[in-house]
This record gives C-alpha cells, sequence and structure tokens, in this order.
C-alpha cells in the first residue's frame, strides 16, 4: 500500500490534536505505580502507548481500556511476584527506557528486548546508572545495548547520569524513584538531549502526587517515601503530531486552526510555532486552540531545536519551501531514534532537489526547486509524517509504508481524507 500527495495550495482548515504521547506513556505508568485506582483519559491509543500498557500488564498491573479511557489498577510501587518475564517493547524507545527503571519495582527478573533497530539504540547511560543505585542491568547482545536483563532492587541514593543521547535515562529514574529504599539523587553532566520532556515527566509526577527538587536540569532529588495517588487523569493534546497539521499551513499557504492544545504545554515541541514565526507565519493562540497563517514567502532561519525533537523533520520540510536556507541545529542526538532521521531527512530532501549540509549536530537545507519522489520512511513515523506534508506543497511524493504512522498517530492519513487533502 502508498499513498500519494498531490498539491493542495492556499489551504482554510481545522484539526483536532491527537492526545500526547509523552504524557500518556507518563500517565500509565504513574497510574500503575500509584496507590488505588486511576483512569487515564483521552489517552493515545496507538501501536507505542499499547506497548507501555501491554508490559504493566505483563508485570501484573491491571490495565483495561474501555469507554474511552484507560482504568489502571495501582501497585503501590510494589510489583507482584511472579515467573521470570520477557517484555518485547518493539521499536518503542519510550516504552523500553521507561520501564527499564520500572523492572527494578519487580522482585522478578525481567528482560526488555524490541525489534532488530530497538536493539541498535543505545542504553549503557541508564544501565550504568541503575547499577550504581542498587540494581542489576546484564545485556544479553552487544554490551550497552537491548536485549537486557533487570533483576535486584532499587536501593536509591546518588548516581550521575548522561542524558547527552536521550533525556529518557533521566526520566525513567525518576519515574520509578518513589519507591526506592534512599532518597535518589541524580547529577547530570552534560546538557540533556531533549530537556523538555524532563518537564513533562515532572509534570505528570506532580499531577499523581510526587514532587521532584530540582536544580534547573543539572541535579534532581526524588524523596524515598513518596507515593503516587491514583486519580482521573486527562491528557492533553500533542505538538508534536500538531505540527504536521501547522506545517500544511507553512508549506501550502492559507490558514490551519488545531483545536485540543494546551497553550501553556510543557511540551518542548511547542517550539515549532516559534520557528514558522520567525519564517514569517503568523501564529495566534486561543482557547485551548492555535492557528498559523502564511501568506507570504517564508524566510529562513537558524535555530536550535534541541529541545523539540519531534518535529525537526517537519521544519526541515518547512525550511525546503523557503525563499532562503535554513540552519537547524541540536539535533545529533536524532540518529538514534526510530531511524537515523538526519541521515534520511538529507538524503530524501537531496533526491528531491534541494541542498542539505550536515554537520555533528546541526543541518542546513538550501532550498531550491523540487520534484517528486518516492519516500520510503524505513518503518519511522515521523518521516513519513513529515513528507507527506511536504508533498502537499507541490506535489508527486508517495509515501510506502503508510502504515507506520499508527505508531504515534494511528488517524493520520484519515485526518488528511477528511479535510479534502488526500
Amino acid at each position: 500500500m502508498e499513498v500519494t500527495l498531490s498539491r493542495r495550495p492556499a489551504v482554510d482548515l481545522r484539526f483536532s490534536a491527537p492526545p500526547s504521547k509523552s504524557y500518556t506513556h507518563r500517565a500509565l505508568i504513574a497510574a500503575a505505580l500509584a496507590a488505588g485506582e486511576s483512569r487515564v483519559t483521552r489517552p493515545l491509543d496507538a501501536d507505542d502507548t499499547r506497548l507501555t500498557a501491554g508490559a504493566l500488564q505483563r508485570l501484573g498491573v491491571p490495565v483495561d481500556w474501555r469507554d474511552g479511557g484507560i482504568a489502571v489498577t495501582g501497585c503501590g510501587g510494589r510489583l507482584p511476584p511472579g515467573d521470570p518475564v520477557t517484555l518485547d517493547l518493539g521499536n518503542s524507545g519510550t516504552s523500553l527506557r521507561l520501564l527499564t527503571s520500572v523492572a527494578l519495582l519487580s522482585p522478578r527478573p525481567v528482560v526488555l528486548t524490541g525489534n532488530a533497530r530497538m536493539l541498535e539504540r543505545p542504553l549503557e547511560p541508564l544501565a550504568e546508572a541503575l547499577c550504581a543505585l542498587g540494581g542489576r542491568v546484564t545485556s544479553l547482545g552487544r554490551v550497552g545495548y537491548p536485549p537486557i536483563r533487570v533483576e535486584g532492587r532499587l536501593q536509591g541514593g546518588a548516581a550521575v547520569v548522561d542524558g547527552s543521547m536521550s533525556s529518557q535515562f533521566i526520566s525513567s529514574i525518576l519515574m520509578a524513584a518513589p519507591f526506592a529504599e534512599e532518597d535518589v539523587e541524580l547529577s547530570i553532566p552534560d546538557v540533556p538531549a531533549s530537556r523538555s520532556y524532563l518537564d513533562v515527566t515532572a509534570d505528570v509526577m506532580q499531577a499523581f502526587g510526587v514532587w521532584i527538587e530540582r536544580d534547573g536540569y543539572t541535579r534532581f532529588r526524588v524523596r524515598s517515601g513518596s507515593t503516587y495517588l491514583g486519580r482521573e487523569y486527562a491528557v492533553e493534546g500533542d505538538y508534536s503530531s500538531a505540527s504536521y497539521f501547522f506545517a500544511v499551513a507553512a508549506v501550502c499557504g492559507g490558514r490551519v486552526t488545531v483545536d485540543t492544545l494546551n497553550p501553556a504545554s510543557a511540551q518542548g515541541d511547542r517550539r515549532f510555532l516559534e520557528a514558522l514565526s520567525r519564517m514569517g507565519c503568523r501564529v495566534t493562540a486561543g482557547d485551548g486552540s492555535v492557528t498559523v497563517e502564511r501568506s507570504g514567502d517564508l524566510r529562513g532561519i537558524t535555530i536550535d531545536m534541541s529541545t523539540a525533537p519531534d518535529t525537526v523533520q517537519t521544519l526541515a520540510a518547512v525550511a525546503a519551501v523557503a525563499a532562503s536556507p535554513t540552519t537547524i541545529t541540536g539535533i545529533g542526538h536524532l540518529k538514534y531514534k526510530e531511524s537515523d532521521r538526519v541521515g534520511v531527512t538529507a538524503e530524501t530532501l537531496r533526491r528531491m532537489g534541494a541542498g542539505v549540509t550536515v554537520g555533528s549536530d546541526r543541518m542546513t537545507i538550501e532550498p531550491a526547486p523540487l520534484r517528486g519522489v518516492t519516500v520510503d520512511p524505513q518503518d519511522d513515523h515521523r518521516t513519513a509524517m513529515a513528507f507527506a506534508v511536504l508533498g502537499l506543497g507541490f506535489g508527486g511524493v508517495t509515501i510506502t509504508d503508510p502504515a507506520c504512522v499508527s505508531k504515534s498517530f494511528p488517524g493520520f492519513w484519515d485526518a488528511l481524507r477528511e479535510a479534502g487533502l488526500l
């Protein structure tokens, strides 16, 4: 199956943002470890969040998807005993990383693994930190990569965490930290990648009753004996997924409004809107909605997107139709994602006719007349959606394996179809 995009100029559209994937993952974990019952309302129902929910069930936590929400019976930080268990988390890096620390709360050995690409995604900084906190993390294949076996217990204490590849290493420990035997204090030697996601983690933990003491992004402390409390929790809209709709306005011209967004969200991918504004779009926020309009030419910019990693490819697509070059920095860690997103994006834009220069932590896009191509997203949902949007700007772009968007946004193609874009 393939999807081919045709040119769609001058749009005037309205969409609803799907629920946040990042918030849904974290809410599921907090609810699973909480004391009492929780209901997660308006969760994202996608491949990745289903993997997290399924893994929690395998660890002995009742998780029931029903009536548009998720009912979770929390274990109070005490996962039930049982036989050794293996959690196959596909290509959901968020699921595997966040659940690695949760596995230390289980009295039985837990093996965490995934698909072929997952086995290429580094995990050593998290494993080293957990060992410093009392756990035992053993690589079952290549050292420092999944599959891993987690056993022992989360004693607590102090640890240094290298978050330069992923802030999820830090978030993972923080989410399990309330149930350590001692306080947990994490020192972060370098600026963590995608650091805004640590704010999302703190936001969810606080919503479930646990506070993090912190000094910016360099030190975090969680008190032993803190407890998540069961509650009803509504998941906010996702700025990463909304970026594709905003990019339609920027690439095609016209106006797009996206509903069900929190204008004051902790999500770092809100920075995408700042990028569009600097490029010449008009951005306005209403009560739970954001509108992007573009009538004139787009201008190139230089911008650090280290706090908004999931919108880098979308921004690169917009940059390809601007009137001048754009340089995107803070992107070195994207090679550790579902695919090497920097390499895939650069190679695809070059095939389309754009000039692209890549450095260790930056990419410069030189706009040029574009031609349609066939894009193999390499099982990466964000590649498929970013280049689909670019295809709407000039046509002739075919996306193979369009179903890969089910990882984060199963309704993406339906949303475009209902808007008359397909």
